[in-house]
């Protein structure tokens, strides 16, 4: 590691971008080098980033800057190349997920942390989390098989709509927030996916071409778990339990929910993604006369980080990784499989066939 904070380039300044760049700010081992963004020189930055030099070139902000590290936060379609030409310039890489848009780019941009010896972070939010990393524990104590249900409907308008067309110019929404959801599952369980099948739905005419805005996957694992997922983005959306997150098992389940009377959030606030509110703990077990033996339990999850919370949780991570060399394999064998299945759903919305991993 260098001496001194490790220079950063933060490249895509969406959502996502200017939240790690703040985070970048924060960190004391961390300087922030430089942005870079089609569109920087009318980018509206917050104060801490004011005096960053801006690049709307990526090889530019490279080839300029030489960073130490390199925040890859773009539309998915650039993430395989970017992360490499980071990586072949020396810099470690922070990469928002999908690591990319196939399988075989994907390995790829392992092959190349491993080749250059650079450490190459997914950015899984999730596993940040408190909260979901309480929800998993608490999952995997409910026996085999288990029973996945997630969604993650949005209903967008406007700039966010927008934001939703650019992102399906590379990927449906079940692939984009999937994976997310996906990697939860695959932490919960050790059984291996074995069949992915899903059906999808175009439900705008201005979508790109062959692309669909509604999706809804289902997997099956090897020990009898099984699993769905449901993403769409859109107008036309519902707003109708849109944020479905249960896990059930022989021994009860456990559901992410709201706080009795809690509400007026709306499904397109990204910031509310990741928020929990309540875990809900149903005990399955029966006393002497058919009633529940135990009562639900509500975990208070009130104390939750915010959203940029979450992405500095995620750069410290990252920080951690380089200044003690953490053997990074299993997160990104993690990544791999997440992006496999999910993947695997979308060639079955085209075929119409189910897809065996």
């Amino acid at each position: 590691m260098t001496a001194g904070p490790l220079r950063v380039l933060v490249v895509g300044l969406g959502h996502m971008g200017m939240s790690h760049a703040r985070a970048y700010a924060r960190i004391d081992g961390f300087q922030l080098a430089g942005v870079c963004s089609r569109r920087v020189s009318s980018a509206a930055l917050p104060p801490e980033l004011l005096d960053a030099p801006r690049f709307s070139s990526f090889d530019e902000a490279l080839e300029t800057l030489r960073p130490d590290v390199v925040s890859i936060n773009t539309f998915p379609d650039t993430h395989a190349a970017f992360a490499v030409r980071a990586m072949e310039a020396g810099a470690h890489v922070f990469l928002e997920k999908p690591i990319a848009e196939t399988l075989a780019d994907a390995d790829q941009v392992i092959a190349a942390a491993g080749r250059h010896r650079r450490k190459l972070v997914v950015g899984y939010i999730l596993r940040h989390h408190p909260s979901w990393i309480q929800f998993i524990a608490i999952a995997r104590t409910l026996g085999t098989p288990l029973v996945f249900r997630m969604n993650l409907n949005q209903q967008s308008s406007g700039a966010q709509w927008t934001t939703h067309k650019h992102l399906m110019e590379s990927l449906s929404p079940i692939v984009d927030c999937g994976v997310h959801y996906v990697d939860v599952w695959c932490q919960i369980t050790a059984a291996r996916p074995r069949r992915v099948h899903a059906v999808g739905a175009r439900l705008a005419g201005d979508l790109p071409a062959g692309m669909y805005n509604y999706g809804h996957l289902q997997v099956t694992f090897d020990d009898g778990s099984v699993g769905w997922y449901e993403a769409g983005w859109g107008p036309m959306m519902s707003e109708t339990a849109y944020f479905v997150k249960d896990v059930i098992g022989p021994n009860g389940s456990v559901s992410i929910v709201l706080a009795p009377g809690a509400g007026g959030v709306r499904s397109d606030d990204v910031n509310a993604h990741t928020q929990t509110s309540q875990l809900l703990l149903h005990h399955a077990g029966l006393a002497a006369d058919g009633s529940f033996a135990r009562g639900d339990e509500r975990l208070s999850t009130a104390d939750e980080p915010s959203h940029d919370e979450l992405c500095e949780r995620e750069q410290r991570y990252l920080l951690r990784a380089i200044a003690e060399d953490l053997d990074l394999s299993a997160h990104l064998r993690d990544a791999l499989t997440s992006l496999a299945i999910v993947l695997a759903a979308d060639r079955s919305v085209r075929t119409g066939e189910v897809v065996r991993l």
